[in-house]
Order: structure tokens, then C-alpha cells, then sequence
């Protein structure tokens, strides 16, 4: 099964499960911005979708936001702590080792933005779940990495939802 018709699965279950909303959402938001999870959890596409679910009254938006940003700032923190755990052993293990032009990236761009590549970080895809892995290896002092994680995180959601919602609002529906 393609990415579409995995959309629409789940799509089509919280349309018909509006109450599960919020903790879809915040599964699919923390599984994006968890360090290689992310590579196998096409979350960004269907949060989209889930603007549109908002504004046809299947789901409440102020819930569903917040357990998507609320996933999306837990799974940059777990990346981050694998990150600052494992610290010089994470590039070596499974999966990362076979992305070494992804985590040099990554690590480019941290060393060159610092606390604003980990705001940033989050709207790239490929470095969303990378950058706090590298935070957490170049021991980024935690309380400026929550502060970027989590207005990053906030931000990412709005944006991931609002402009659908708004959008079918405006067609009427």
C-alpha cells in the first residue's frame, strides 16, 4: 500500500472515530520527530488532512493541536536524550550508520544555527528528527533545547493544521 491509500486509512478511521483525534495525532506527530522512526512514519502528509477533518466538524481543532505539537516536542526530546546518552555510539548503530550524508547535514546545520537550527530543524523534513539527535551529542544545554523543541513544536502544529481548516471554512464546509 502506497502513502495515499495509507492516509486514507487512517483518515478515514478518525473521520468515523472523531474522539480518537488528539491521540492519533499525537502518535503520528511523535513518531515524526522521533530519530528513525521518522524515516518510516509519513505523519506530515495526514496531519494536513487532519485540518480538513477539523473544519468539517469531525474534530475538535484546540485538542488535536495540542496533542500534535505536545508528540511532536516528546519525540525531539527522546531523540535529544538518545542523542546526549549514546552521544559518538548513535551515528555507529542501526539505522544511522547507513545515513552518514543525513547526520553530517544534520550536523552542519546544528553547529552553524545552534538553538535556532533545532526551531528550524523541525519544518525540514529530513533534519526534523536529526537535529535534536545532534543537540543531545553536542550536549546543548537542555532548558535552551526545550525552549526551541516546544515553540518549534507549537508552531509546526498550527501550521500543519490551521491552513487546511481554514481553507474548508472558507469553501463552506
Amino acid at each position: 500500500m502506497g502513502l495515499e491509500g495509507y492516509a486514507r486509512q487512517v483518515l478515514d478511521f478518525v473521520e468515523a472515530h472523531a474522539h480518537w483525534a488528539p491521540w492519533i495525532a499525537f502518535i503520528l506527530a511523535f513518531g515524526e520527530s522521533l530519530v528513525v522512526v521518522s524515516l518510516f512514519v509519513p505523519a506530515t502528509f495526514i496531519l494536513v488532512g487532519f485540518g480538513a477533518l477539523i473544519a468539517a466538524g469531525g474534530a475538535p481543532f484546540l485538542p488535536v493541536w495540542a496533542a500534535a505539537a505536545i508528540g511532536a516536542a516528546l519525540g525531539d526530546a527522546v531523540s535529544y536524550w538518545i542523542g546526549h546518552h549514546f552521544k559518538d555510539r548513535a551515528p555507529r548503530a542501526w539505522p544511522l550508520r547507513n545515513f552518514p550524508g543525513l547526520l553530517a547535514r544534520g550536523e552542519r546545520f546544528f553547529l552553524r544555527f545552534g538553538v535556532w537550527g533545532v526551531f528550524f530543524g523541525r519544518f525540514s523534513g529530513p533534519l526534523r528528527a536529526i537535529v535534536p539527535l545532534i543537540a543531545g551529542m553536542f550536549a546543548m544545554p537542555p532548558l535552551l533545547f526545550q525552549i526551541a523543541n516546544v515553540t518549534s513544536a507549537m508552531l509546526w502544529a498550527l501550521l500543519l493544521l490551521a491552513p487546511s481548516a481554514a481553507a474548508m471554512k472558507a469553501l463552506g464546509y
